[in-house]
């Protein structure tokens, strides 16, 4: 499948922001678009760019001018396109003669943007920061919600403005840097004072921003490079770093030698590399069914990930690293701030699976395994036991957020958040060991099950077992406990009983050469003390409950189908699997978009014609104020919503593949009549590549060979053709 049938091409130019085209390589990221003036605009961002209140910070905005303005030659020939293939932006735009190309790729390799110019006639180019934050401002009223954690603070919230350097005559440099910092008072709140003295405040003199250079282009003024005569060619080169420096000026020499160092590498090997980095990506999975929407859609969210997932810090699910200027906010402006909500968070990691992109995981497992030393001493200030828990709202390094855990902690339970939707809501440490489980199996990487699996594994489970006490029978009684955001009041919650039972049956099946005694003996003892999941009656169907006892519904979230995904104790394939269809056809809540994963469930569950119509509807919901189509939201966040996409992906990928244990079930809710063709992986180092036509299988390709004695074909698809 060639990844240029999924190619954006616009042939208008666009109004503003909100018609930009994105692109990345994992930490930078840029959205750049063309005005109707002519000018081009890039808004530019790095995954590490963290301000004074942990929010995630635009590095900047450059405005490219070209005179004479192309747009004004007739006949005029205006082209945008997003070449996925390449990874690259190019605009053609202008009368034949005059006609001006610029091609635009974020290094795969290297922290720059490369913005290469060409023109039929020479022009006059001139690069200018286009700056909002200018002057100190104190965030106000709605603005507030982009700074979450810090929201209600006693104090008020002020973002100081960027420095432009006066920086030699070729070259400009900006930067914004953290003079002060609120992480000790973070901690402080928290009961955590001491912890300070013991951990590296992450904020303070955060310095980011950029250094750009041009052959042929000189400084006009601080903030301007200008071309002293016009130019057929350059190259514009926007290096971006981030680095907690002694003093500004240390950031600008480290900025300024690793421009010069890349200056020097030759131009085309470079260009040659970074698009041998997206050939390989494209290669190494994919998805191209006959509808033109699912593809494109499916495509677009596994390249926004790519874009943005490779970086030092995971995914923001609420606009990633491409919030734009929109209704009346600033670019830095995302609905639920800064800190990282694990619901949300998880659910693009999800998808990576499947696809093969296990580079682009580990941002996620390193941040919960940096945090791990300051969330021992949480849970041993808060509850004097040993073993780790993770809050569901997260700032980067571990803790609570302050509007979270409370300002005012007057008649507050020790150790408990005052805000109720998640002040329980734990059971996020045992999802992210389940899918670093799934890592391990796909990914085969024996090092990250030593150095971060099984330690992380144990804290988690060590805080279940010394945290909760047992029944009259010996069996671990989650309560008092939550189900997600949803049910306030529970016991035994369905999420924490599933992830339990799921985590520690694929612990205790691992080779027991690769693990201690210690750690076996607890997963051993743990499992014997378990519950069973809640089963019950609902409507006077036989259901799994959301917990044994539960109450006070807050939010619309299914945890009774956590059994199904994350967890995957029931599913096609598996015992009892009409209870868990009938358990998802009395389900709770019945939504589509955004985190809902009732499509993902469906198509676990083998409800094909349910999972075509959810994934068909997902794929085709677009933003209305945004240009590009995989844009979507804000749904409950904010745009572009990393949720949505991802549970399109993760749902369409299960219509075509599922795994139980050593078994591949193919086309387990496929529709036969929808043509495809795909490559997937699944654990072990296995990939399935396969074409469906007129109801056909036409092609199935099985690596290693040896599995294609697990291969199951789930469907009255006919593949009587086909031969091992």
């Amino acid at each position: 499948m060639h990844p240029a049938r999924y190619n954006v091409i616009w042939t208008t130019p666009s109004a503003d922001a909100t018609g930009s085209l994105p692109a990345g390589n994992g930490d930078l990221a840029l959205n750049a678009w063309l005005e109707p003036s002519g000018d081009v605009c890039l808004l530019l961002a790095k995954s590490d760019a963290w301000g004074e209140y942990a929010r995630l910070l635009k590095v900047g905005r450059l405005r490219l001018t070209f005179r004479p303005n192309p747009l004004l030659r007739e006949p005029v020939r205006c082209r945008q396109e997003l070449r996925l293939h390449r990874g690259e932006i190019r605009y053609d735009f202008g009368a034949e003669a005059t006609e001006l190309t610029l091609r635009i790729w974020v290094d795969a390799h290297h922290p720059v943007i490369r913005v290469e110019v060409d023109s039929e006639e020479p022009v006059e180019v001139t690069v200018a920061l286009d700056l909002w934050r200018t002057a100190p401002r104190e965030l106000r009223k709605d603005e507030m919600h982009s700074a979450f954690g810090w929201m209600e603070a006693p104090h008020p919230l002020t973002v100081p403005a960027d420095t432009v350097v006066d920086h030699g005559p070729e070259r400009l440099a900006w930067y914004h840097r953290n003079e002060h910092s609120h992480w000790r008072e973070n901690l402080a709140l928290q009961g955590l004072a001491d912890a300070a003295e013991r951990h590296a405040d992450p904020l303070l003199y955060r310095t980011f921003g950029g250094v750009i250079a041009a052959a042929g282009l000189t400084r006009r003024d601080p903030a301007t490079l200008h071309t002293p005569t016009p130019i057929r060619h350059t190259v514009i080169a926007i290096l971006l770093h981030t680095a907690q420096s002694a003093t500004p000026a240390a950031w600008l020499q480290d900025a300024d030698r690793q421009l010069t160092a890349l200056l020097q590498a030759p131009l085309d090997a470079e260009r040659q590399a970074h698009r041998e980095w997206w050939a390989a990506f494209w290669s190494r999975s994919w998805i191209a069914p006959a509808d033109p929407a699912i593809g494109q859609g499916y495509a677009l969210q596994r390249y926004l990930s790519a874009c943005a997932g490779r970086g030092r810090y995971p995914i923001k699910f609420n606009g990633s690293l491409f919030t734009v200027d929109m209704e009346g906010k600033d670019p830095d402006y995302r609905r639920w701030g800064g800190p990282y909500w694990w619901q949300n968070t998880r659910l693009p990691y999800g998808a990576m699976l499947m696809a093969g992109d296990f580079d682009l995981m580990p941002p996620l497992f390193r941040m919960y395994h940096e945090a791990l030393p300051l969330a021992r001493e949480r849970t041993q200030a808060h509850f004097q036991h040993e073993g780790v828990y993770f809050p569901e709202t997260m700032e980067f390094w571990g803790t609570w957020t302050n509007h979270c855990w409370g300002w005012q902690r007057d008649g507050e339970e020790p150790g408990i958040a005052a805000n109720r939707y998640i002040r329980r809501e734990w059971q996020g440490g045992l999802e992210l060991v389940a899918l670093m489980l799934d890592y391990f199996a796909y990914a085969r990487d024996g090092a990250f099950l030593q150095r971060i699996l099984l330690p992380f594994a144990h804290e988690i489970l060590a805080f279940y077992d010394r945290h909760y006490p047992r029944d009259p029978q010996g069996r671990l009684h989650l309560a008092p406990a939550q189900v997600l955001e949803t049910w306030w009041l529970a016991e035994n919650p369905t999420p924490e009983i599933a992830g339990l039972h799921a985590v520690l049956d694929r612990l205790l099946a691992l080779d027991p050469e690769l693990v201690t005694p210690g750690q076996r003996h607890l997963w051993q003892q743990l499992r014997g003390q378990l519950p069973p999941l809640p089963i019950g009656d609902r409507g006077g169907h036989r259901v799994i409950l959301p917990a044994l006892r539960f109450s006070e519904q807050k939010n619309i979230e299914n945890g009774e189908l956590y059994p199904v995904y994350p967890y995957a104790l029931y599913g096609v394939g598996k015992p009892d699997l009409e209870l868990a269809r009938e358990t998802y056809a009395q389900r709770t809540v019945k939504k589509n978009g955004g985190w809902h994963q009732d499509a993902i469930d469906a198509a676990l569950l083998g409800l094909t014609d349910e999972a075509a119509r959810l994934v068909h509807e997902l794929f085709s919901t677009q933003h209305a104020g945004s240009r590009f189509p995989a844009f979507w939201g804000p749904n409950y966040d904010w745009i572009p919503d990393q949720d949505h996409g991802s549970v399109a992906m993760l749902a369409l990928q299960r219509m075509l593949l599922q795994v139980d244990g050593e078994r591949l079930l193919l086309f387990p809710a496929w529709p036969k009549a929808w043509d495809v063709e795909f490559r997937l992986h699944a654990p072990g180092g296995t990939t399935v590549e396969a074409k469906l036509q007129d109801g056909q299988l036409r092609q199935l390709r099985i690596a290693p060979r040896v599995r294609w004695a697990k291969v199951e074909i789930l469907s009255d698809i006919d593949s009587a053709t086909l031969v091992d």
